[in-house]
């Protein structure tokens, strides 16, 4: 239920910092600990691991919360480290062409079957348009094909992204469908051999390196009773200079393909090409661990508010300019700092909250959503039980700012609440600025979602409460290009983290006024995850 209240003047402004009671002194230190060379870019299987799983619950322990699962304060997910050498080069044959694309420069991918060796050879390439299945509006990607056998060729997003036209999806802002981990599963779902999703930096929300670096290394996944032999052979990503290359030498026309899979009634169009790539692949199964910790409610126990942030980051990886430490101190050290801060404020509190406070640090977030996946599978409280998923994840370390942004903003009564305690410290709400980013799906709370659980996830904007907007966007834009999933994301003592103490404190006030509730919020009658929660 959305009001009308919740969108208000941007003028800026120039009082006195708000008194919090979150200050950004115990944030900083959160911070620059857990983003320290020691803890190795805290990867999921290494000793950076076992140091942040250590520090987690030593802190929780002294902050007076109890064990959050039984008597334990962690939960095992069982994943599996995958460490992958694909094949250097990627052979495109036919229409009297041959290409070879390079491993990393051209193309990236990766396999989730349990095998030693995958081997896709001379197998058919099909372009299936934006890969979306979609029933309920008659969309259908892969109308009349058999992919046995077939690699898909897809574009990342969705079909209307970039367009005028949002009556079919949801114009510029993401869907599901758009998001690369639906591509992947619609292609299992297809049967096909293999796929291969085309990045646009726009289109995807992120550079090329972003798609490199998360897929170098040793990558994790859930482990399976089966060994997954249902998944693609292989799945990746290949450039757009890659895609053009190959529509090209099928002598057909890119943009014109992209165009005419925009609209109702595409059929998949084969390239008369084919792709041989294979990978060899190592495995080793082990135990990570979800840090989770409670203050039991006085009065209705059983009713949980859960607050996230996921602990790991990339660990040690590619080097860049000499570094190969990926600390993570923005992403993720700032949510963990703030949901460890807010569990100080709830402990500290003479009076218990009336409902169950659980702070939730979550494994393998890096590594597709793997820790809160497990989680939402396998909940320690009952999700018909949990009102609400608060999650943090990525925030910003610009300073103060006027507005806040509510990610996935009209999915459900949760963006009420954070606007009324940002109206509280003379803040406004600002809906999702880059919705075809889609990052609502691209954090821990939609595992929740997916699962009907009410999910948000917000932080500060680009309004800067003393140097505008136009600075705001500049620092978002700077971090995005020199810091994210790079090594250079580590602390650093010129932040002005009075704003992320701002956004720490109102999601504080936020799991505050739901402990005192007896209701549920409740989703909008428009969010695709209403259904689940019924």
């Amino acid at each position: 239920m959305l009001v009308s209240t919740m969108l208000w003047s941007c003028q800026t402004k120039t009082e006195s910092t708000p008194s919090t009671e979150i200050t950004a002194e115990e944030l900083a230190a959160y911070i620059k600990e857990l983003s320290d060379d020691s803890y190795l870019g805290r990867k999921p299987f290494t000793e950076g691991e076992r140091k942040t799983v250590t520090f987690l619950e030593t802190e929780l322990k002294k902050q007076g919360l109890q064990s959050g699962n039984g008597d334990k304060y962690t939960q095992d997910v069982p994943l599996v480290e995958v460490k992958s050498v694909p094949s250097p080069e990627m052979q495109i044959t036919g229409n009297g062409k041959n290409l070879s694309f390079k491993l990393n420069h051209d193309y990236v991918i990766f396999s989730e079957r349990e095998q030693e060796s995958i081997a896709v050879n001379n197998s058919e390439l099909v372009f299936c348009g934006f890969g979306v299945v979609a029933p309920e509006i008659g969309w259908n990607d892969y109308a009349g094909l058999d992919m046995k056998g077939k690699t898909a060729v897809v574009m990342v997003n969705d079909p209307d992204f970039g367009t005028e036209d949002s009556t079919l999806f949801k114009g510029n802002t993401m869907t599901y469908y758009g998001r690369w981990t639906y591509k992947y599963e619609e292609a299992e779902r297809q049967g096909a051999e293999a796929i291969l999703i085309i990045h646009e930096t726009t289109s995807a929300g992120y550079p090329w390196f972003v798609v490199q670096s998360s897929r170098s290394g040793g990558r994790l996944q859930l482990q399976s009773t089966d060994g997954n032999p249902g998944k693609p052979a292989i799945q990746g990503w290949i450039t757009l200079d890659a895609a053009k290359q190959l529509f090209e030498a099928s002598g057909k026309d890119l943009a014109g393909e992209i165009k005419r899979a925009r609209m109702r009634g595409f059929t998949p169009v084969s390239l008369d090409l084919t792709m041989s790539a294979g990978l060899q692949n190592t495995f080793r199964e082990d135990v990570s661990k979800n840090v989770v910790a409670k203050i039991e409610g006085s009065k209705r126990p059983d009713e949980v508010i859960i607050y996230t942030a996921h602990w790991d980051h990339l660990g040690v990886s590619t080097s860049v300019d000499g570094d190969s430490i990926y600390n993570g101190a923005a992403d993720n050290g700032t949510g963990i700092a703030s949901v460890l801060a807010i569990a100080k404020a709830f402990a500290a509190q003479p009076k218990k909250p009336e409902r169950t406070i659980v702070f939730l640090f979550v494994t393998a977030e890096e590594q597709g959503l793997l820790g809160s996946q497990y989680y939402a599978e396998n909940p320690v409280y009952p999700l018909k039980n949990t009102v609400a998923n608060l999650n943090m994840d990525g925030l910003s370390t610009a300073g103060i700012k006027n507005d806040l942004i509510v990610y996935g903003y009209g999915h459900s009564e949760l963006d009420a609440y954070a606007a009324t305690a940002a109206k509280e410290q003379d803040r406004y709400i600002t809906p999702d600025p880059s919705p075809e980013k889609g990052y609502y799906f691209r954090s821990d709370h939609f595992n929740f979602a997916k699962v009907g659980v009410p999910a948000i996830y917000a932080e500060n904007g680009p309004d800067h409460r003393e140097k505008g907007i136009e600075y705001g966007n500049s620092k978002e834009e700077e971090y995005v290009a020199n810091r994210y999933h790079k090594p250079s994301d580590e602390f650093d003592e010129s932040w002005d983290l009075r704003g992320l103490a701002m956004d720490a404190q109102l999601f504080l006030t936020v799991g505050r006024r739901l402990a005192s509730e007896t209701t549920f919020p409740q989703w909008n009658e428009t969010s695709e995850f209403r259904n689940a929660r019924k």
